[in-house]
């Protein structure tokens, strides 16, 4: 969904490692990762606040940081994330709660003039039925995904004020779609997590206590693209310093694999042998999400991290730091 009225003038160009970054949600997966892309690419002047030490529902203090703080950069990484079940059982809270975080940080970096600001949704923001693999201008083309529709819609807020930034203020301010993500960081929770976290606390305790069987939801159909989130973050900074347009990029490997097989592959990578059922009477979600990565690949990035080799490093990080994941 490109905007003819965009009139940025800008070149993209190498960030000044010495200017402060401000990385939004600096302790979850995505902002984690970026946060450990950007000290290793020698940024020297990097901060970030716990949800303790600044609600960004509270557009007050927002602000206030914004104007202490006065960063250059920004990357927008911080929202309420679930699965299914959580999308489902909660709609009101990752609406509410996404349009808030948004609102408050685009408005006060907006206020302190933020140069170069990258704000990060979801491929959920697509057509549940987007013809495969996804383009970007297929967005706002058909019905979102039940599940996760209340989600969908505040990212899809989040792209269009980016958009709208551009146009009214002419800041170089961008977004970027990323796929399905895992790695060091991910949410482990059984109520919370994603699908291949989920999957991997799942196996991981079968074949830690013996379990004959495992149980998940759906068929297994489902086709799925997964993303380690080292190279998410590495697209992000590839992003800020090569791509400037008013669409959103979409960010992922071009490629995917059913629920069925990353199961057997998380199966095989914890050492579980035992036999895994499926639940038919529990949603799938979306039949497919694959993503185009075209703009990705013509603005200069690809994916690096193999999945069955970011699998293999998310597994040991999930075993290193079990007794203090989220329950």
């Amino acid at each position: 969904m490109a905007d003819d009225r965009d009139h940025v003038k800008f070149v993209p160009g190498v960030l000044d490692r010495s200017s402060r970054f401000y990385v939004a949600g600096h302790r979850g997966l995505v902002g984690s990762a970026i946060w450990r892309r950007l000290e290793s690419e020698g940024f020297t002047d990097l901060i970030g606040r716990t949800s303790a030490e600044l609600d960004l529902k509270d557009r007050d203090a927002v602000f206030a940081f914004f104007e202490e703080a006065k960063p250059r950069y920004v990357v927008l990484a911080a929202a309420k994330v679930g699965g299914i079940l959580a999308n489902s059982t909660f709609p009101v809270d990752f609406l509410s709660d996404n349009l808030r975080i948004q609102v408050n940080v685009l408005d006060a970096a907006l206020k302190c003039g933020v140069e170069r600001l990258l704000f990060l949704g979801s491929s959920c923001i697509y057509p549940r039925l987007a013809p495969q693999p996804i383009r970007e201008d297929t967005l706002l083309t058909g019905h979102l995904e039940p599940t996760n529709d209340a989600y969908a819609i505040a990212k899809i807020a989040g792209i269009l004020q980016i958009q709208a930034v551009r146009r009214q203020y002419g800041l170089s301010w961008i977004s970027a779609m990323p796929t399905n993500l895992y790695g060091p960081g991910d949410n482990f929770s059984p109520k919370g997590s994603h699908v291949l976290p989920a999957l991997i606390r799942r196996y991981d305790e079968a074949a830690q206590s013996g379990a004959a069987t495992v149980t998940n939801w759906g068929t297994g159909t489902p086709r799925r693209e997964f993303l380690h989130v080292d190279d998410m973050a590495a697209a992000c900074l590839h992003l800020m310093e090569h791509y400037d347009g008013p669409e959103q990029v979409n960010v992922g490997t071009g490629s995917d694999v059913t629920i069925r097989e990353i199961a057997e592959t998380i199966a095989r990578v914890v050492g579980f042998t035992g036999e895994t059922l499926w639940d038919s009477e529990k949603p799938d979600g979306t039949p497919q999400k694959l993503l185009d990565v075209s703009k990705l690949a013509d603005a200069g990035w690809t994916a690096q991290i193999g999945l069955e080799e970011g699998l293999v490093s998310t597994v040991q990080w999930y075993r290193d730091h079990v007794s203090s994941i989220r329950q």
